[in-house]
């Protein structure tokens, strides 16, 4: 330990010396946080990138409705199975190569769609980049929750999240810019190079010090600590937590500690439906067909509808900045209370003006307004901070395969709506399924009150120290 003010012997996160508490931030936290975000960009283009390509694909194969959903849900179905399989290869191989690994399916999913003869070819191409899109949105949050201090890794992994939101307005704009050489093929192969530029960036990265030392690894854990910690007492203090966190009497992994560990059953199981909650909200429907809803509220004509996705897009990023900025200094529940508030109002003000009928230019524009409300609303908040949390709150040795349940329950959930968003839209109208999306967001509030913990400030260890305690789920943050 590094002299008198060092922490105390198993004090844990009970004694916090001032020289860990406000030791400064190194450039290399931040340079390879932003490098591991660059992972939500290709996220966000994957996931914008087919709502203006689509009409150009069905009018070149001539689509039917079944082969149209399928080239939509395909790259879900390949992210469900990425994030699966994202916990074994994160765990056995290290979360920076997960990253290449994803870099490497990013770019050759790409192409694959660029030179695409046929709906098969074009399929196997969604797949690959929902492959990648699965072990990406699983590794990055996980890397950065491990690299980052604490005390802002709230702020990290919410810049994570706006590099999606980043992706998805490139991707916006990106087909609003093809659509008028009417050129699909253009529209997918700009990923390639953001994946290029993932790929090289993060071979100057150093792996998480967290990894290193569950694979005994602890000489490179504490030289990857000198590069990422400010002072020597940083240092020793984050070691001493790990080895702490590491010499708990479970010494089980992955699914054997989910059977054996009913403290660890919990912290997945509200991953799991934290994940789900994201996607009730109702967020990826108004992303995947934005269009379709500017229509029902009155916008006519493709170009109109394409500008007011690309608007939706910029409010997305805009209100990411309001999580980053307040995240690690409001904490977590109180801007997920506003989010759910926000977003609940503007979808039982859009049922309203679908039930009347968008008949003038004002409740035209109202329903707009609320649309980029709600957008607002998601992006403040559960956009950033679900992610964030399920980062938060699985324990080291069951991390991997926790984040994966969860990672992997965020895309059957999109699957879903995906799939039954439409179907409810013609079947019980817009102002039922909207009037539903407000009632629901309603509950996450009730949600959030009873089961979600505040995690700010925290370190991992002392949260997995609450939770293997036996706290209450929504205590194991104090």
């Amino acid at each position: 330990m590094a002299g008198s003010s060092g922490p105390a012997p198993s004090s844990g996160q009970d004694y916090k010396p001032d020289a860990v508490a406000h030791a400064d931030i190194v450039p290399m936290v931040w340079f390879s946080c932003g490098l591991a975000a660059l992972a939500g960009l290709l996220f966000g283009m994957d996931i914008g990138v087919i709502s203006g390509a689509l009409p150009f694909i069905k009018q070149e194969f001539h689509l039917s409705t079944g082969m149209e959903g399928w080239i939509v849900s395909s790259m879900m179905v390949g992210a469900a199975i990425g994030a699966f399989f994202a916990g074994g290869i994160s765990n056995r191989f290290g979360r920076r190569k997960a990253m290449l690994y994803s870099a490497v399916l990013f770019f050759f999913g790409a192409l694959v769609a660029v030179v695409a003869i046929n709906t098969t070819l074009l399929v196997v191409a969604r797949i690959m980049l929902g492959l990648a899109v699965g072990v990406a949105s699983f590794t990055a949050p996980l890397y950065l929750s491990e690299v980052a201090p604490e005390r802002i890794r709230g702020t990290t992994i919410s810049f994570y999240q706006l590099m999606v939101t980043v992706g998805i307005l490139a991707a916006f704009v990106s087909n609003l810019a093809f659509s008028y050489i009417e050129s699909w093929r253009w529209m997918f192969g700009v990923l390639m190079i953001p994946a290029g530029m993932l790929f090289l960036g993060v071979l100057m990265v150093p792996n998480s010090p967290r990894w290193l030392a569950a694979h005994d690894r602890f000489d490179e854990a504490r030289n990857v600590l000198n590069k990422l910690r400010g002072s020597r007492e940083e240092i020793e203090y984050e070691i001493q937590e790990i080895q702490e966190s590491l010499e708990q009497k479970e010494q089980s992994r992955g699914f054997d500690m989910f059977k054996e560990n009913p403290n660890f059953r919990r912290s997945v199981l509200l991953g799991v439906s934290l994940q789900i909650v994201q996607q009730f909200t109702g967020m990826n429907a108004i992303m995947y067909f934005a269009p379709q809803i500017f229509e029902a509220s009155g916008f006519e004509g493709t170009a109109a509808q394409l500008w007011s996705t690309v608007a939706t897009g910029l409010v997305n990023v805009l209100a990411t900045f309001i999580a980053i900025g307040f995240v690690d200094r409001l904490g977590r529940k109180p801007i997920l209370y506003a989010g759910f508030s926000i977003m609940a109002i503007s979808m039982a003000v859009l049922a309203t003006i679908l039930g009347i009928g968008p008949s003038t230019s004002f409740l035209q524009y109202t329903a707009m307004g609320a649309l980029l409300v709600f957008v607002a609303g998601f992006a403040m908040s559960a956009g950033p901070l679900i992610w964030t949390l399920c980062a938060e709150i699985q324990p080291l040795r069951g991390r991997d395969f926790g984040i994966s349940a969860s990672t992997v329950a965020n895309w059957v959930g999109n699957f879903a709506v995906g799939q039954f968003f439409p179907i409810m839209l013609v079947g019980i109208g817009g102002t039922m399924t909207f009037g539903i999306l407000a009632a629901l967001n309603l509950l996450f509030i009730v949600f959030t009150l009873l089961l979600i913990p505040e995690t700010k400030g925290i370190s991992l260890e002392k949260i997995e120290k609450n939770l293997m305690g036996g706290k209450a789920l929504r205590d194991i943050g104090a």
